[in-house]
């Protein structure tokens, strides 16, 4: 994922609300969302290059996002793709804070990024630029390829948006939120984030929904868990920024 923004404990009907882009080169081969016939009680999409997953959900409740930390000067060849870092925590046994420690200590292999995991009663935020473990608590969050809440264009926006709707809206409509992530509003230059690249490449970067000739948002996505740990996972897909398919998946955590 390249945005994650979302509210936990802040709606009265829900425990969490997700909405996410993820932005890769389009040329990239992608599996959209599903449940994964060797995992079959896995929902997420399947980078068919690393092998693993941006965001995904299990039927007992594990539920992981990652999105890469943005250093181009610091990014190092023949390391393990990062996907597998939440495939590894959906398909395995540990609760999330145990999963936390363990990529903890082998967190130098990758390059980098931030990583969420959590479950029916907790979620925790790891990155190894900021190489400390932090308990996420209630309230809006909005995560890029920087440390969690960076004051980023992209992600203020996004948290604001999120903020206004959960207010505002008793009743969630997935057509909104959807919606909410295809802002494609720049920041003027001087309010740009800065990571290493060109002033031209990173205002591309700089707004919600991301588009260019080979590189853009690939898919746009919305979680929702009530309280009832009923989950609505919707995916909206793009083709080369244009709207594609939308599929969307109902489940009841097992207990």
């Amino acid at each position: 994922m390249c945005l994650i923004i979302f509210g936990l404990e802040v709606h009265p009907q829900y425990k969490l609300v997700l909405i996410a882009n993820r932005d890769e080169f389009y040329a990239r081969p992608t599996q959209a969302a599903h449940f994964w016939e060797e995992n079959p009680h896995l929902l997420a999409g399947k980078d068919l290059l690393g092998g693993g997953t941006w965001l995904g959900i299990n039927k007992k409740g594990k539920f992981s996002a990652l999105t890469n930390y943005r250093d181009p000067f610091n990014i190092r060849t023949n390391t393990p793709s990062r996907g597998e870092l939440n495939t590894n925590y959906l398909l395995g046994d540990a609760d999330p804070l145990k999963y936390m420690f363990r990529v903890q200590f082998k967190a130098s292999q990758y390059n980098g990024f931030n990583l969420l995991t959590g479950d029916k009663d907790d979620l925790f935020y790891y990155s190894n630029y900021s190489k400390s473990i932090q308990k996420i608590n209630q309230g809006i969050f909005g995560l890029s390829n920087h440390l969690l809440d960076a004051d980023w264009h992209k992600i203020q926006l996004g948290k604001n948006k999120l903020e206004n709707y959960l207010q505002n809206n008793s009743k969630l409509e997935i057509t909104d939120l959807l919606a909410i992530m295809e802002d494609e509003s720049k920041p003027e230059d001087d309010k740009v984030q800065q990571t290493g690249l060109s002033l031209e490449q990173e205002k591309m970067l700089s707004s919600m929904f991301i588009r260019s000739p080979k590189y853009g948002t690939c898919c746009s996505t919305v979680l929702l868990w009530d309280k009832k740990d009923h989950i609505t996972f919707v995916e909206k897909t793009f083709v080369e920024g244009a709207p594609h398919i939308i599929n969307e998946y109902n489940f009841h955590i097992e207990h």
